[in-house]
């Protein structure tokens, strides 16, 4: 058996700034962490006849006979899709699992990507970089599922830790790793809170809405995209300066112009969880990912705690512990036995 697994992330500023319809007219550039919750895929060689596909939170199964076409459709597209790019059609069996529910908005769709490509790729004996394994998890995502999504989480999940990842107009996209203390680092984990809101999304309509109106010259939603894309390089230095002070305050000036992005990121329930937590003492926060439901992070002092937890779970918050990680996508164990070229079809990744 071979093990993988890939960090979910959350994004401080700048997301909506890493879709292409946005960067290449403008450049963008987000500001992330990876948490120590993972998306797992288990791999085990079956034999010559099939593919075999599980997945405990989609609670979806699929068996591929070998010599049939492999499609990327219903609920494990994705899954498909990565098996077709490494050229796989029959002698394996996959089993994928999360610590987090999908359309939280913690990048967990993307984790899932940079992971299978992972576990894939070193079944294949393929030695990729964290920048290959995100830009093939990115191909696959936006090229051959044609997810209207950015780019921001295959980065964040390919390489961990706390960066600052910049996407140029030619398509490069550097991460740089934010020159932070230990002691700010601290300081920052005690203060940001995470409130399951109960609810998950499908993202994609937001992201649709989004991705079109950012590919014009202008607008409200490029005015926007303009400001949040400062709120990130705002984001940096305090970060970089240990001023956790205005950190607080550009993450609720960012909240505001997120919902300016496209209809949904908002609801009436989000809402008054926002400001329940900021008449309690919280100086601000978001929802996680492109909106609608999910994750509401919080920055709060520790002495403001406990009463916006308070608060918050009176109205059926949840909150969620993590851990920032350093670690980006990696295999945990491999104990596979050396590969039969009769048991897998084809020699290298399809391309």
């Amino acid at each position: 058996m071979l093990i993988a697994r890939a960090p979910v992330r959350i994004s401080f500023a700048g997301g909506g700034t890493d879709l292409p319809a946005y960067y290449e007219r403008h450049g963008g550039m987000v500001v992330s962490t990876t948490l120590d919750k993972y998306f797992y895929v288990f791999v085990s060689l079956n034999g010559p006849e099939s593919i075999q596909i599980s997945s405990s939170d989609y609670r979806a199964y699929h068996r591929h006979r070998a010599g049939e076409p492999l499609l990327w459709d219903g609920s494990l597209g994705l899954v498909k899709a990565v098996l077709h790019e490494f050229g796989f059609e029959s002698g394996i069996s996959l089993f994928l699992a999360s610590e987090v529910p999908p359309g939280t908005g913690l990048g967990s769709s993307s984790a899932v990507a940079v992971a299978l490509v992972k576990a894939l790729s070193t079944v294949r004996d393929l030695s990729l970089t964290p920048d290959e394994v995100a830009a093939c998890a990115c191909d696959i995502e936006l090229r051959k599922l044609g997810s209207p999504i950015g780019k921001q989480d295959q980065y964040a999940a390919a390489f961990g830790g706390l960066n600052a990842i910049t996407f140029h107009r030619d398509g490069r996209v550097d991460v740089e790793p934010l020159a932070v203390s230990a002691e700010t680092r601290a300081r920052l984990q005690r203060r940001l809170l995470l409130f399951f809101t109960g609810s998950t999304r499908d993202a994609n309509s937001v992201l649709k809405h989004q991705q079109r109106a950012s590919g014009a010259a202008s607008g409200d939603t490029v005015s926007a995209l303009h400001a949040i894309k400062d709120a990130a390089w705002e984001t940096r230095r305090c970060l970089e300066r240990g001023d956790l002070g205005a950190f607080g305050q550009i993450l609720a000036d960012a909240w505001e112009q997120k919902k300016r992005l496209a209809p949904g990121v908002t609801n009436e329930r989000i809402d008054q969880a926002y400001e329940l937590a900021r008449r309690h003492g919280a100086v601000g926060g978001k929802i996680t990912g492109a909106g609608g439901g999910g994750f509401l992070m919080l920055y709060c002092e520790e002495t403001y705690q406990p009463a916006v937890c308070e608060a918050l779970e009176g109205i059926g918050l949840y909150r969620m512990e993590f851990h920032f990680t350093q670690g980006g996508a990696q295999v945990v164990m491999n104990a596979l036995p050396r590969l039969s070229p009769g048991l897998l079809v084809a020699a290298s990744p399809a391309r």
